[in-house]
């Protein structure tokens, strides 16, 4: 029995072959030729059926790409479907319809590329800011936008990912070795308040009563100008610096008041020990030994002998002759290069677990940027300090005072690093 597209042969149903297939077996003849070739007539208006309703849906969508894999796949099965009909118009209206889905993605890709470059810009103005958390909660919000961006092109995929990744990368772990960078000086700041704490008990066991309240003010001063530390650290020292400050003054004030009056009443200490040519002499020479223990690297020989200076350095009078002043600023800078160091020595050892396996030139390359990051990290600090000074004046002398101090103690840190990172650049 013959059929438009097919044939009844032996009992076999064959459709005609078409698109350079051969002709091929679809079924048996089960009653009777004529229901078996209804059969499958019915059967190829359910797959003109299904054309159909795909071709409804990419109408109807808004995402018409998505349905690129279903319109493929349809085809591929109406290749190998068993009915009798003509499946060339069906195969063409697929291909016509898939060459539109391709054009339609095409432009998505373009119009995604174009998107994601830009989301890559943003990034990379914003990958070297400082302000944490703000800049944290807009790199959030571009990664959102670039998760709800569709895919580019294939061949363009891995160079635009790896560009967006590279950027994002850059600044969380920019902000990681800062953190990082907080918590290592906060370590560093604890020892100087505890160290500050431990001065407070040796003034309060003094019999010298002025000279302890001498030393209390001047660790006084330097606790108002060191570094920050989380507050429930710093708490406890606090409290107990307070207390015995506290203590000092007020036997200082009882003092004062009971010590008869000679002379128009000054209260008169008892003579140093070193006469003032003498002190002159010994922190020339104390300046001479902190400066050749700050060239090179730092050792634990090196720390442990400056701590040995250090404590030499606090046995003097607090009040130190004029002549003295220019070989006092000069220790205590020497002294700030020699813990500096240490520090950057500490900073590097910890973000770099293969530090040891590097050379000498890497490992100075790596102090190198490490300080370079500090020194924005400070003068970004100096540069805040100087701003909320000019938002919250105040006509107080304290104030003014404190502020200075605060001031002086930045660009004092500033001068530490930029001189090592001369050194280090000069090597």
């Amino acid at each position: 029995m013959e059929h438009p597209y097919g044939y009844i042969k032996d009992d076999k149903v064959y459709l005609k072959g078409f698109l350079n297939q051969e002709d091929r077996v679809i079924g048996e003849v089960k009653e009777n030729e004529a229901s078996t070739i209804k059969y499958f007539e019915d059967r190829f208006e359910l797959a003109k059926k299904k054309v159909a309703d795909l071709k409804k849906d990419i109408e109807e969508n808004q995402n018409k790409g998505s349905f690129l894999m279903k319109l493929v796949h349809l085809r591929e099965s109406l290749m190998q479907y068993d009915a009798l009909g003509d499946f060339v118009p069906l195969i063409d209206e697929l291909n016509e319809r898939e060459e539109y889905l391709n054009e339609i993605i095409q432009a998505n890709r373009e119009r995604n590329l174009e998107i994601k470059r830009e989301l890559i810009e943003e990034a990379q103005v914003l990958m070297n800011d400082t302000d944490w958390k703000a800049t944290s909660e807009k790199f959030r919000d571009l990664k959102l936008r670039w998760i709800k961006t569709g895919p580019v092109s294939p061949e363009l995929r891995d160079e635009i990912e790896g560009s967006f990744k590279e950027t994002t990368d850059t600044f969380f772990e920019n902000r990681k070795n800062y953190f990082e960078g907080l918590a290592l000086q906060a370590e560093e700041n604890i020892k100087v308040y505890e160290s500050l704490v431990e001065q407070a008990r040796e003034a309060f066991n003094m019999q010298d009563v002025k000279q302890a309240f001498e030393i209390s003010k001047r660790i006084q001063k330097q606790w108002k100008e060191s570094g920050k530390v989380p507050a429930e650290k710093r708490q406890p020292l606090w409290d107990e610096f307070s207390r015995l400050n506290n203590k000092i003054f007020g036997r200082f004030k009882r003092t004062m008041q009971n010590k008869p009056r000679q002379g128009g009443g000054g209260y008169n200490s008892p003579p140093s020990r070193l006469r003032p040519f003498e002190v002159v002499k010994k922190i020339e020479k104390l300046a001479e030994s902190m400066r050749d223990l700050s060239l090179g690297e730092t050792t634990p020989e090196k720390i442990s002998r400056a701590k040995r200076l250090q404590a030499e350095w606090k046995s003097l009078p607090p009040k130190k002759p004029r002549e003295a002043q220019q070989y006092s600023r000069l220790f205590v800078f020497f002294t700030d290069i020699v813990f500096e160091k240490s520090f950057l020595h500490k900073l590097a050892r910890s973000k770099f677990d293969n530090y040891y396996e590097m050379d000498e030139q890497e490992q100075r390359q790596v102090k190198i940027n490490i300080m370079k990051d500090l020194i924005s990290r400070d003068e970004k600090e100096l540069e805040t300090v100087k701003e909320n000074s000019e938002n919250f004046r105040s006509h107080e002398s304290d104030f003014e005072t404190m502020l200075y101090r605060k001031i002086s103690a930045y660009k004092r840190k500033l001068d530490v690093k930029n001189h090592i990172l001369k050194e280090l650049s000069n090597k």
